[in-house]
């Protein structure tokens, strides 16, 4: 998920956990946090302000946004990710908001279907309000 921001914006911990990773990676800034319950989020482009295997709660700052990720329409734009394992997930779970909408790309409407309208609705692939150990997929 990108989410667009100024450069230079404070870069927060979603949740309290420990830095798994914080320093280059590609040529960009990435810090990565492992939480309970198997789960990672991940934070870049940004300067890291923490050390791997620096324990963080919510709200700490981990860096400063940068400038320049690719694809980005403003200025700067967080990518943030979320995963447990090798499955990636949609961050905005972590906010117990239960629905993904898919919206059809520009220039493929179909009669009858404006763009900006929901095509098909998603439940989340992991209700995270559960505890971590009960955690398990949505069908």
């Amino acid at each position: 998920m990108d989410l667009g921001a100024n450069p230079d914006a404070l870069v927060l911990a979603a949740g309290a956990g420990v830095v798994r990773f914080a320093g280059l990676l590609a040529g960009r800034g990435v810090v990565s946090v492992d939480h309970p319950g198997g789960l990672r989020t991940t934070y870049e482009p940004l300067v890291p302000q923490v050390r791997a295997g620096q324990r963080v709660v919510r709200g700490d700052v981990l860096g400063r946004l940068s400038p320049g990720h690719p694809g980005c329409a403003v200025a700067a734009c967080l990518h943030w990710g979320l995963r447990r394992g090798a499955d990636y997930l949609d961050p905005l779970i972590l906010f117990g908001l239960g629905r993904v909408r898919l919206l059809p790309a520009p220039g493929s409407q179909q009669r009858g279907q404006p763009f900006g309208q929901p095509v098909v609705l998603l439940r989340p692939v992991v209700d995270l309000r559960r505890q971590p150990e009960q955690a398990a997929p949505v069908p």
